[in-house]
């Protein structure tokens, strides 16, 4: 890893040792390492450092009901990292696509990866490591993938702003500083807008950026998910329009729903289409208040 940092051009060549590393990074105060050294390049974590984890899982479908597969490992930062690209790279689909002018199909994975990396890095350097339980977690479904991070965004940074340029307000500098110093994140508060690019130019749906319940979520979109229907299910010409809408978008707030179908229509009108739908078992409703959306289900296979 420090041959890594040099060729990154963002340390001293003269730096051999880990020793040193931690020295010139004033990781260690009267001898003994800071908490970022033991969470970057700590062993035997367990069980004094049980948030030094990651939880990853695959489902069948677009729920937690049925695992396919999953695992929890604990560790420094960038054993995590590798161990949770060791699983996308295993676990991830696979999808061909045909470029004008060739004859030949490319297969390249769903997501693409240089964007799963950015977000698995990010949630690495930036959660609270000061919530025991907490960890990072890697959830695969078949609409979507997630990966969400314990604590909250820092103050006076919204979602919105992930959007746009937003200074970089690091919760653990020091870790962040380790992250720089290997070339895996800029200072500049980038690294989102890059996931964002990443997907809109692989032809993915722009990622949604969520806080829910003590922990942040980049929720990565599958390209042109369709929610089957159940055979001999009757829907409505609104209905099947509405259902339609989350093929492009597996995941649709009440707002957007009403100004794709008709912007006249009232919120109540739409609200009583979508609690029609959900009966139907095709879309169920997730969180209250301002910040809930709606989420297609694709219906099992009989």
């Amino acid at each position: 890893m420090i041959r890594q940092s040099v060729e990154a051009g963002r340390f001293d060549s003269s730096v051999t040792n880990t020793e040193d590393v931690l020295l010139r990074l004033n990781l260690v105060i009267d001898g003994r390492p800071i908490q970022a050294a033991v969470v970057a390049f700590g062993s035997h974590l367990l069980p004094w450092y049980p948030q030094c984890s990651l939880r990853v899982a695959r489902f069948k479908g677009v729920t937690k009901d049925e695992v396919l597969d999953q695992r929890k490992v604990s560790g420094h930062a960038f054993l995590l990292l590798d161990e949770a690209s060791k699983f996308l790279g295993k676990q991830l689909p696979i999808r061909g696509t045909l470029q004008e002018g060739q004859l030949r199909r490319q297969d390249k994975p769903l997501y693409p990866i240089l964007a799963l990396r950015e977000a698995l890095v990010n949630a690495l350097c930036h959660r609270d490591y000061s919530i025991s339980g907490g960890a990072v977690s890697v959830a695969l479904f078949e609409d979507r993938l997630e990966i969400a991070s314990t604590g909250s965004l820092p103050s006076g940074v919204s979602v919105a702003d992930l959007k746009r340029d937003h200074f970089s307000q690091p919760r653990n500098p020091m870790l962040a500083d380790i992250f720089y110093r290997w070339g895996l994140i800029e200072l500049w508060g980038s690294g989102t807008q890059r996931i964002i690019r990443l997907c809109v130019e692989s032809g993915c749906p722009e990622p949604q950026f969520e806080e829910r319940a003590g922990e942040f979520v980049v929720r990565f979109l599958a390209p042109n998910y369709a929610p089957s229907v159940p055979p001999g299910l009757d829907l409505s010409d609104r209905q099947a329009r509405i259902l339609a809408l989350f093929q492009s978008n597996p995941v649709r707030s009440l707002r957007e729903i009403r100004e794709s179908i008709d912007a006249n229509l009232s919120d109540s009108t739409i609200r009583g289409e979508l609690n029609r739908l959900r009966e139907f078992g095709l879309v169920e409703a997730v969180g209250v208040g301002r910040g809930a959306f709606w989420r297609s289900i694709q219906w099992p296979a009989s």
